[in-house]
């Protein structure tokens, strides 16, 4: 693993990474084994992500953790989910304040159960002044509510004459997010073998470089990410411009 973190380029280190973590119900289905065991699990794939962020130097790291369509899972599922929520953020408190890291959360955080609502606070409030990486969780997250709900916000402002139409602009608009102290993510990656985005942060990995891998996501440790980010500093971001406009400005 030091060989390739070795490879990592401290100047080129993306600021900051989002990570669609799946793969947990097949994981636990390949071992004849209930979902949940796949969910438990992959508590130890989250740490790793986060150590692994946190020793290359990412800034802002977030987690898709739960989305708006996940609560049409099996009740029984969900229960479990929202209770392994709780008792990770418990033990994890003293990991995050040694290592000085920042917990936020991103969604409808009132749809969780009021337990899991109180214990997230509670953690945001004990973390807020940390800042060597900021964690950032999407709890009751949909990118497409969370649009939706920027667009309703933003309609009452200018119906209650607060906002004029010529004045809704991209900061504007990024300042109405879920998401609006945070910078547009740079690198998402997604783990099982799944190609797609499944509504998470549509607006926000705009210019995102995208990392597909079939690792299923218990089984995600450092050195995948490290291949990951190793991965990415190979990529030309060209934000539109040609590769000689890149290369002039370097």
């Amino acid at each position: 693993m030091e060989d390739i973190k070795a490879q990592i380029k401290k100047n080129k280190v993306p600021n900051h990474v989002a990570i669609i973590m799946d793969g947990n119900g097949r994981w636990a289905k390949l071992k004849d084994k209930p979902r949940i065991f796949g969910h438990k699990n992959g508590v130890t794939s989250v740490k790793e992500a986060i150590e692994g962020c946190g020793e290359i130097g990412v800034k802002f790291l977030t987690l898709y953790a739960f989305s708006t369509e996940n609560w049409n899972r099996p009740k029984l599922e969900v229960r479990t989910l929202m209770a392994l929520l709780v008792s990770s953020l418990k033990k994890e408190l003293k990991t995050l304040q040694k290592n000085n890291i920042k917990l936020n959360a991103i969604g409808n955080i009132h749809n969780l159960p009021e337990k899991a609502q109180i214990e997230l606070a509670e953690v945001i409030e004990k973390t807020k002044n940390n800042n060597a990486l900021t964690l950032t969780l999407a709890l009751s997250y949909g990118s497409r509510e969370e649009i939706v709900n920027v667009i309703k916000n933003l309609s009452k402002k200018v119906v209650n004459n607060e906002l004029s139409v010529e004045e809704i602009n991209e900061k504007i608009i990024n300042n109405h997010l879920y998401t609006f102290s945070l910078p547009d993510v740079d690198f998402m990656i997604r783990t099982s073998g799944e190609k797609r985005i499944s509504n998470f942060l549509l607006w926000q990995i705009a210019y995102a470089e995208l990392y597909f891998t079939d690792i299923l996501w218990p089984d995600f440790r450092k050195e995948n990410l490290f291949n990951a980010i190793v991965e990415y500093q190979n990529r030309e971001r060209r934000f539109g411009k040609t590769s000689e406009q890149i290369e002039k400005n370097q």
